[in-house]
């Protein structure tokens, strides 16, 4: 039982490590179009990163990507990483 509880817990705390609506921002803000999120991208970003938000796009020069943004907490900023 106590099993079932941690990987409960473990999932809740992966899938709260992404912030699509800031993610979008963010691209947007950079000239991406037609972002669509792709949920938490595992091992993408620094153990400094709280956030890890896959993404697909269209960059600005109109070429399909794909990447993560990866953001901090408070006074982080945050980084596009394209794949």
């Amino acid at each position: 039982m106590m099993k079932h509880i941690l990987c409960i817990f473990l999932l809740v705390f992966i899938f709260s490590c992404t912030d699509g609506s800031y993610t979008k921002k963010i691209l947007e803000d950079q000239g991406y179009t037609e972002v669509e999120i792709t949920g938490y991208s595992f091992f993408a970003c620094s153990k400094d990163d709280w956030y890890h938000t896959g993404f697909r796009a269209k960059s600005p020069i109109n070429r399909p990507v794909s990447g993560t943004v990866c953001s901090g907490l408070l006074f982080k900023g945050h980084t596009i990483r394209l794949d």
